[in-house]
């Protein structure tokens, strides 16, 4: 079983939001030394609690502070963008971290649609673009000419053309992007944590039945995406996720901000009208001591017939994230990078 990260960038209360991007590259270095797969980075925007606008320049700083770790998007929201200007972004990257760049791309607008018209004044339809502007990335990325375009830097002259080419991920939490992966013979990435996995099964059967081999993908490569917080014990764990906790009941009433901390939500606690809330948000929760959540990760994974799980984690204190992912490398026996692990004695 392999582990990948999915990092948003979470604003914290009391904390300036420039931390939450420091916080981003530090923990995708820790991550690197423990031994997960790829470190992955959302795109939001106009929202207070996920601060992370920019994958693309986030990638590039990620890239400079590791050696080893692939690095991604999840994802690109492509109806905001034209394709020929993604596919350069991410044909720079590749130049900058050979090999190691993953492009997940998703048809949301990953915010309110005002924002997005901010974003793309043609937004309007844009979505119903997405299918083609897949196709063009398939091609600008791996270098290829394309409408009479290059997208530059190419690879070298001598790699095929996914050798060198970003591995092109569809993201979604539907049908709709179960389908799209399949049709294009490319991995896929459900959202697992959007929506507490609902509809998870039956995505993930449409893009297996589904699957057009490819060149680059000869089989099916599916992965899901989860939010999992673990701790010395269930009881500290449990704690920490109140942060979270609140946050989600909290947004159900349209009220968004910076993730509070875990003493101030206790002190706060809970009203009647949200215990049952809060208590279906509990039954759904990979919360616990590091056995106990590895455990249940295993067991969805099997259910599922996964092979890579991507892990969110949020919490209030960035040691009690970096801890959680620690603990989650030791139950799966990851292999730490020795090359990039500091000295125990080191600062």
């Amino acid at each position: 079983m392999q582990l990948s990260v999915l990092d948003q960038s979470i604003a914290l209360a009391g904390v300036g939001e420039d931390a939450a991007i420091r916080d981003t590259v530090d923990l995708a270095v820790h991550c690197e030394t423990l031994g997960y797969r790829r470190f992955w980075l959302s795109e939001h925007h106009n929202l207070p609690t996920i601060v992370g606008t920019a994958p693309e320049v986030l990638m590039a700083a990620v890239a400079a502070r590791t050696r080893r770790i692939r690095i991604g998007s999840a994802g690109v929201m492509l109806p905001h963008y034209a394709a020929l200007k993604v596919a350069e972004q991410f044909r720079v990257l590749d130049a900058l971290a050979p090999g190691r760049i993953d492009l997940g791309v998703g048809r949301a607008p990953g915010g309110d649609m005002r924002t997005a018209l901010a974003l793309n004044p043609q937004a309007h339809g844009a979505a119903d673009q997405f299918p083609e502007q897949i196709r063009d990335l398939q091609a600008w990325t791996a270098g290829r000419q394309h409408r009479g375009i290059v997208a530059h830097p190419r690879p070298p002259a001598d790699a095929r053309d996914f050798e060198r080419a970003p591995a092109l991920w569809v993201l979604g939490s539907s049908d709709y992007g179960a389908r799209l992966a399949a049709h294009f013979g490319l991995p896929y990435a459900f959202a697992y944590f959007f929506m507490d996995g609902q509809g998870v099964e039956q995505a993930l059967s449409l893009y297996r039945a589904l699957y057009q081999p490819s060149e680059r993908h000869p089989t099916p490569q599916a992965t899901i995406c989860v939010w999992a917080l673990a701790a010395d014990s269930e009881a500290e764990a449990r704690h920490h996720a109140l942060s979270r906790d609140r946050w989600r009941i909290d947004r159900a009433r349209g009220r968004l901000g910076p993730l509070l901390s875990p003493d101030a939500v206790a002190e706060r606690g809970f009203s009647a009208e949200e215990g049952p809330a809060l208590e279906a948000q509990h039954r759904k929760a990979f919360v616990g001591s590091a056995p106990q959540v590895a455990a249940q990760l295993r067991e969805l994974a099997t259910a599922l017939g996964l092979d890579e799980l991507v892990v969110n984690t949020w919490a209030h204190d960035p040691a009690v994230r970096r801890r959680s992912y620690a603990l989650l490398a030791r139950e799966f026996g990851l292999a730490p990078d020795l090359a990039t692990t500091p000295p125990e004695n080191a600062a």
